[in-house]
């Protein structure tokens, strides 16, 4: 009887976290997953104007999507600023930290607006054709001026996060995915008298839903009770520097990793494009798919993150290694799940994509390797965020450059490519499949890597919290 009573007290705390980290993070899984369709309907309805259409929005999007992604890691620095004021009960310190938070994100946004549009210089020579060019440059031209609203949104967003109130992200990603399909509707096919403007279409309506968003969310942190607390527009207050770096140097190693992230995928694609279409296609249905299964353990990182920043906050390293472990293991939890469906399922997820058989059998395997990798992507991205939710982000940056660029780079091009000048090849290339097999073992190294990083730094506040309270008395 006492071993039952035992488990079951033992069992309680760690459902209990469960739950909570699960109301904190399926609004922001929803919310990603709309963030997600508004770049899959931007291509699904330029797709119906003209094949030229299409090439300009996907080539002007795989470029925006980098940048995006680099700010949107940038930005992430005040979900854990806030999250450890409001551990400590510091709750007059938050409205500051959200003010600068938002000028330090019209700073991120205009030089991440920059950014895009010196990349347009890249249209120009990689050999497409000059329309193309033209109309995919262009595009960024336009779109890019919603990246200050966006830099803005995500700072809000991560205030909001950390004071957990979650549903409005949720809400206000449902309102902008509405919008864009609305608008696209309206300017991509000329709809109720408006100019049919097709790919640049697209680019006025993200970037009008960016600033609608970012509109959204200030009236709704105006209006909600939920921020009385905490509310940071009482009043003008100027840039202060020193908060601005200070957000920063926290930050930008975020933004750094999630580049490398991104940047590293998109080159594989351009490698793979050499080995022709078959190749290509299935690659990019495989990656699709991996990538929207990733959202739930991000959403649940995210949220985590929160979670670890309020009990350091509250100064209690103990219960942030537990909310931490707790929040690993329904990562890695998910991660088990999705690789088993992966694997049972990999036929009908390609046949759901396309009908072309050689396609499907190829994008098939490409499949069953992401299985392999779901366990280690899972447990990445949850000890990297239980990390910076201790406020430490370079570690977690360098660990993952690592693996990006220097695992899953070099061996996917020594497997796939076979290059002759390397003594170690494969007889023959590996084609995609080698550039899978990088990614597998760049992703397993991070995993491990990131545990004992994340383990280490738990256990070192653990004994450091000790010692202050020994000092104390």
């Amino acid at each position: 009887m006492s071993a039952v009573t035992s488990t079951t007290n033992t069992a309680s705390p760690v459902r209990l976290e469960i739950a909570t980290l699960w109301r904190l993070s399926w609004p922001m899984l929803v919310g990603q997953l709309a963030t997600v369709g508004m770049g899959v309907a931007d291509v699904a309805m330029t797709g119906h104007v003209s094949a030229e259409e299409l090439a300009a929005v996907s080539l002007g999007t795989s470029v925006w999507h980098i940048v995006l992604v680099t700010v949107m890691g940038t930005m992430m620095a005040l979900n854990t600023v806030v999250a450890h004021e409001i551990g400590a009960a510091r709750h007059d310190k938050v409205p500051h930290s959200v003010r600068q938070a938002l000028w330090k994100g019209l700073l991120v946004g205009l030089v991440g607006m920059l950014f895009a549009n010196l990349c347009t210089l890249l249209f120009d020579n990689v050999g497409l054709e000059q329309h193309v060019a033209d109309r995919a440059s262009l595009f960024l031209h336009v779109i890019s001026l919603g990246m200050p609203a966006f830099s803005c949104y995500r700072a809000l967003y991560g205030y909001t996060t950390s004071i957990n109130q979650t549903k409005p992200i949720m809400w206000i990603a449902i309102f902008g995915l509405v919008f864009n399909v609305f608008s696209n509707w309206l300017l991509v096919y000329g709809n109720w008298g408006f100019p049919m403007m097709g790919a640049v279409g697209c680019a006025v309506s993200t970037a009008l839903g960016m600033w609608l968003m970012l509109g959204a969310m200030v009236l709704w942190v105006k209006y909600a009770p939920a921020y009385r607390l905490t509310y940071p527009f009482t009043h003008w207050e100027g840039p202060d520097w020193k908060s601005i770096g200070a957000m920063l140097r926290l930050g930008l190693p975020i933004g750094v990793t999630y580049f490398a992230e991104v940047s590293a995928f998109a080159l594989i694609s351009l490698l793979v494009a050499r080995f022709g279409v078959v190749a290509i296609s299935s690659h990019q249905i495989a990656l699709n798919f991996a990538s929207l299964v990733f959202m739930v353990p991000l959403s649940f990182s995210i949220g985590m993150m929160t979670r670890v920043g309020q009990a350091m906050g509250e100064r209690n390293p103990e219960r942030a290694r537990f909310v931490g472990w707790v929040g690993v293991g329904v990562s890695v939890a998910f991660g088990a799940l999705s690789a088993i469906g992966i694997a049972l399922f990999r036929w009908q997820i390609a046949a759901a994509y396309t009908s072309d058989p050689a396609v499907q059998e190829a994008c098939a395997n490409l499949l069953l390797l992401a299985a392999l990798f779901q366990l280690s992507d899972a447990t990445q991205v949850a000890t990297a965020s239980a990390i910076r939710g201790y406020q430490v982000t370079r570690p977690p940056m360098v660990i993952q450059l690592v693996a990006f660029w220097g695992v899953s780079l070099p061996l996917g091009c020594i497997l796939g490519l076979a290059p002759e000048w390397f003594p170690w090849t494969p007889g023959a290339p590996m084609s995609t499949t080698g550039f899978w097999i990088g990614l597998v073992i760049a992703l397993t190294v991070a995993a491990v890597l990131l545990t004992w990083s994340f383990e280490k730094l738990a256990r070192r506040r653990i004994r450091e919290g000790a010692q202050a309270k020994a000092a104390a008395v």
